[in-house]
């Protein structure tokens, strides 16, 4: 909500009045407003994400003795999950811009009733490329950003177990690796997310659009902000970002060491 809001005409001025007035219009339940689209494809995305990274780390060799080209693995695991990861992310920014817009102006009719209407509209419109509106944003996001991600949260594991007797990191490290790899992947990358964002939020009806793409977009939002536009909402993502990814990065992790 805070990344696409109107620089001119703000409907919230931060992340706590954002959360007061969507409870207060639509309850508790609005906070998980467009949540059904990501849920049922977040199992995909992530089991195709960790999947490749796996593969990738064997395809490049990564290991102790070669910390770097754990950067490498991710950014080409990543990037091969962006083919899940843009629709999910698309048709829940579809979603939940009617928020936006419904504040923005009373009068304004919510074109979807469903998530499934939004699916519909995008093929009726771009065909079998509906649902990838804002892929090659995301991809420009993912492939550095997921280097980073996994390439920190490896290189940190590495480090913390050196340093211990034992050689062996502890589940306490593991988290905060997680935790950093998030922070390090958000912090850096924020502006390309808000330039992906303004480009799933824009209309599925081409002829309507008013980003031509990714560099036409972030023209525009500069135009809008300055480079404040391309923080906007930052603060609420950098406070989830990092129990989120402790929480994620540590459950795999023990997974893997129970399946091994």
């Amino acid at each position: 909500l805070l990344q696409t809001q109107p620089v001119d005409k703000p409907i919230y001025s931060g992340p706590m009045d954002a959360a007061s007035k969507v409870v207060k219009a639509e309850g508790f339940a609005g906070l998980y407003k467009g949540v059904t689209s990501p849920l049922a494809g977040q199992m995909f995305f992530r089991a195709g994400l960790f999947f490749g990274y796996a593969r990738a780390k064997d395809i490049v060799g990564a290991s102790a003795d070669h910390p770097l080209r754990y950067f490498q693995a991710g950014a080409m695991a990543w990037s091969a999950a962006t083919l899940f990861e843009a629709p999910i992310d698309f048709y829940k920014s579809q979603w939940q811009c009617q928020i936006i817009k419904a504040k923005q102006n009373p009068a304004y009719k919510p074109p979807y009733g469903s998530v499934a209407d939004c699916v519909k509209a995008t093929i009726k419109y771009s065909g079998a490329m509906g649902p990838y509106q804002g892929f090659g944003a995301t991809l420009l996001r993912n492939i550095p950003a997921g280097g980073i991600y996994f390439g920190t949260f490896e290189n940190l594991k590495i480090h913390f177990a050196k340093q211990n007797p034992s050689g062996v990191v502890t589940d306490s490290q593991i988290m905060m690796s997680g935790a950093l790899g998030g922070m390090a992947y958000w912090s850096l990358f924020y502006p390309l997310d808000v330039i992906k964002s303004a480009i799933m939020t824009d209309s599925v009806n081409p002829a309507e659009r008013q980003y031509k793409g990714f560099f036409d977009a972030a023209g525009k939002l500069y135009k809008q902000g300055g480079v404040k536009r391309f923080y906007a909402g930052v603060l609420p993502c950098l406070l989830r970002a990092s129990p989120a990814n402790a929480g994620m990065l540590y459950t795999v992790d023990k997974i893997k060491q129970y399946l091994a």
